[in-house]
């Protein structure tokens, strides 16, 4: 039976830091990474995505964290073909063409920093994320695939943003495709019926590890600010629906994180907790119901700038 770890997408995010729920004297930054530690086994390491780490980083990041912990890190926006601002490459490659060679050289930095987490034992997954952009195709595969022969014998999983991937005529081709990479395709949970919505699939497609981000459920996914789209309060009866679909996975895989990604102060870890006691039947489950979406009662719009780190 699969390990069933819960966390949040990330532990500095803003709202978070102004919620109140990092505690007086674990509020710098060695403190926040041990306090979220003693919370929660897993947490998702947005960070990357905008700008290569370091080594040193990712050594602190295993220090402060117990043996067992896992880090899911996100990667670099050019190794997946999103936009990237020339001053968030390292200075000596920021004139070079956008091309495989520059891709090269940044997933070998990339690898580089992230190589503490690994061998610690601390590395969940690499999370690929690709952009709406990227729609299915066989130059769409070829560009996947050339990432995953470049992070051989890493662990890979992909996130894709364009729904096509996974609508019923295609899906299968998909589910087949990451099966041949050995790589987890993400599954996701976000408003439905949206053009841009991502049906809520669950393929396991490596034995090692399935991943499901919890997005919120906004209906300004593709339209809104980044803060309007992943504003979002779960409810319990929202995280139920789930409940179902996990547990199919846990014979037919070894290591299962729920992720939640939904910005609005402490909205992600409280989701969290309720995720983890609903798993552990603490809390009674109650009737799944079809939410409605919106920003499911958690705060105020939130004023521009906050949370822009979400993806």
């Amino acid at each position: 039976m699969a390990r069933i770890l819960v966390g949040t997408c990330g532990w500095t995010d803003r709202a978070l830091l102004t919620s109140g729920w990092y505690p007086p004297g674990h509020r710098d930054a060695e403190g926040r990474l041990r306090h979220y530690a003693s919370r929660f086994p897993v947490v998702e390491a947005d960070s990357p995505y905008y700008a290569l780490p370091t080594p040193r980083t990712t050594r602190l990041w295993t220090d402060r964290t117990p043996a067992g912990f896992r880090f899911d890190v996100k990667a670099f926006s050019l190794l997946t073909g999103h936009p990237t601002r020339p001053s968030a490459l390292p200075a000596d490659l920021r004139a070079h063409p956008r091309d495989e060679t520059l891709r090269k050289e940044v997933w070998t930095r990339y690898a580089q920093a992230l190589t503490p987490l690994r061998t610690s034992g601390r590395l969940g997954t690499l999370l690929f994320q690709y952009p709406p952009s990227l729609t299915p195709g066989p130059a769409a595969e070829a560009f996947v695939r050339t990432a995953r022969d470049r992070a051989r014998d890493w662990p890979f999983a992909v996130e894709f943003r364009n729904p096509a991937w996974w609508h019923p005529g295609q899906a299968r081709r998909t589910g087949a495709f990451l099966t041949d990479l050995d790589a987890t395709a993400v599954a996701v949970d976000m408003a439905q019926g949206l053009p841009a919505s991502m049906p809520p699939t669950t393929p396991v497609t490596t034995a090692r590890l399935s991943v499901i981000r919890f997005h919120g459920r906004s209906r300004h996914w593709g339209t809104g600010t980044k803060e309007d789209r992943f504003r979002h309060g779960y409810t319990t009866a929202e995280l139920a629906e789930w409940l179902p679909r996990i547990r199919a996975l846990t014979p037919a895989t070894e290591e299962i994180h729920i992720l939640f990604n939904n910005c609005c102060g402490d909205a992600a870890a409280k989701a969290a907790q309720t995720m983890r006691d609903l798993l552990s039947a603490t809390v009674p489950v109650p009737q799944p119901r079809t939410a409605g979406g919106g920003h499911g009662g958690c705060c105020p719009p939130a004023a521009a700038g906050e949370n822009s780190s979400n993806l």
